[in-house]
């Protein structure tokens, strides 16, 4: 299993600039350390990475990092609910649910209020 995650993860990430790569490397770092207990799914055929607390179905699924040609957008699964969470004004969409924000360097990733966002969207999220 430990391998076709890694094979997954390098088909979701295959083909991007560095620049992305750099920017999706943060992100994931980022999620990994404020949310220790979600489990990282690779999606391939979507290109992204999704983090969960319920594997395998998207009740538990808090966010997902989706890397793009030039850009990475942080997913956040409830983000419509997090409007009052959002002092910044860092979510974008217009999704009932789903709400993300956009990354273009690696220094966008360390603004603390991203992390306030995922710890709000963590709290939001049923676990198992």
């Amino acid at each position: 299993m430990g391998d076709d995650r890694r094979d997954d993860v390098a088909a979701v990430l295959e083909g991007l600039a560095p620049p992305v790569l750099a920017v999706t490397a943060r992100l994931r770092s980022l999620v990994a350390e404020a949310l220790p207990d979600a489990v990282e799914e690779p999606d391939p055929s979507a290109r992204l990475l999704g983090y969960t607390y319920r594997p395998g179905t998207y009740v538990g699924l808090i966010a997902a990092v989706a890397p793009y040609r030039a850009h990475v957008n942080l997913l956040i699964a409830r983000g419509a609910e997090l409007a009052d969470d959002d002092p910044h004004g860092l979510l974008e969409g217009t999704g009932r649910r789903a709400r993300h924000v956009t990354f273009r360097t690696e220094e966008d990733v360390d603004r603390p209020s991203v992390r306030e966002l995922l710890l709000a969207a963590a709290r939001r999220t049923p676990r198992p």
